[in-house]
């Protein structure tokens, strides 16, 4: 049967994965809610099927929302990168130690924070390999979308009540001095993800607020890790798009890809200035009240 997504569709989904991707509010948790409140039957009914044409489009929904955050972080990753070719050249000198050693003082500060970030996303990397698939098709419902959803507000709160407290007894850093063993806490967190209700973004901003960054830097670092995990986890994914569960939905996708990098874009412009002087509280407060009603809506 020929998959079935209009244009509207495919524009609201657009917009919607763009925007909850980066907000603390995970976007897998609405790209299941959505499409039932709305009366979307085709799309709430393939989202947990073994091959669906949803996924698939999802996957294109993805590589728009990391091209936007690519083109918003351009010139901080061309800084990175510059500070890769830096430490390359420099090896010859200081031995191939240079590129590991992270207290080693002749490391590029640039390709430090490269390193970590890579670092950052090995975990996050192996468990969507592993887990993804099984996760989405498992848990891709209303009901438990609207639990994890409710379960993320819990999170975002406890871990700003949590900064609180410990806010005297732990040492604020900045992203160039996050050490191996942060960035992998960090990058680990963002495995609660796979659960579709749980945010990327807002678990990876707790960690890094309990771990000593403030707002803005916890959410940058969030960002920036995020990057090249749902730009590979899209590419890693395109194969479905172009096989036979793409069939009837590929012009839909680059529509909606195209919407979702011009919101993740607005978004992340938006939040970046947001973090220099909120916190994560109202977007807890937002899941725990939408999460609680769409569970008395669906259970």
């Amino acid at each position: 049967m020929l998959a079935t997504l209009t244009y509207l569709q495919a524009i609201v989904m657009g917009l919607l994965q763009g925007v909850t991707e980066l907000f603390p509010v995970s976007s897998l948790g609405h790209s299941v809610l959505v499409p039932a409140l709305l009366g979307w039957h085709n799309l709430v009914s393939s989202q947990s099927q073994t091959e669906s044409f949803f996924l698939a489009f999802i996957v294109g929904l993805h590589v728009g929302t990391a091209i936007g955050l690519i083109v918003y972080y351009r010139t901080t990753w061309l800084t990175l990168f510059r500070g890769l070719g830096k430490q390359m050249r420099g090896v010859t000198a200081n031995g191939t130690r240079s590129l590991w050693q992270l207290s080693n003082p002749s490391m590029d500060p640039n390709y430090r924070l490269l390193f970590i970030l890579a670092i950052g996303t090995v975990p996050v990397g192996i468990a969507g390999v592993l887990l993804e698939h099984k996760l989405r098709t498992l848990f891709a419902k209303p009901l438990a979308a609207a639990i994890f959803l409710t379960i993320n507000g819990v999170i975002l709160l406890l871990g700003e009540r949590l900064r609180r407290s410990r806010g005297r007894h732990v040492a604020k850093q900045g992203l160039e001095t996050v050490s191996a063993k942060k960035a992998l806490a960090i990058g680990s967190s963002q495995i609660l993800a796979l659960f579709a209700g749980i945010s990327r973004s807002g678990a990876a901003m707790v960690a890094g607020l309990l771990g000593g960054l403030d707002h803005e830097e916890a959410a940058n670092f969030s960002f920036l890790l995020a990057t090249p995990v749902i730009l590979l986890a899209g590419v890693y994914k395109l194969p479905d798009l172009m096989g036979t569960l793409g069939n009837g939905v590929r012009m839909q996708t680059v529509v909606g890809a195209l919407f979702a990098m011009v919101a993740a874009y607005v978004a992340v412009r938006f939040l970046t200035k947001w973090f220099t002087t909120k916190t994560l509280i109202p977007f807890g407060v937002y899941s725990l009240v939408v999460g609680l009603l769409c569970v008395v809506r669906f259970a």
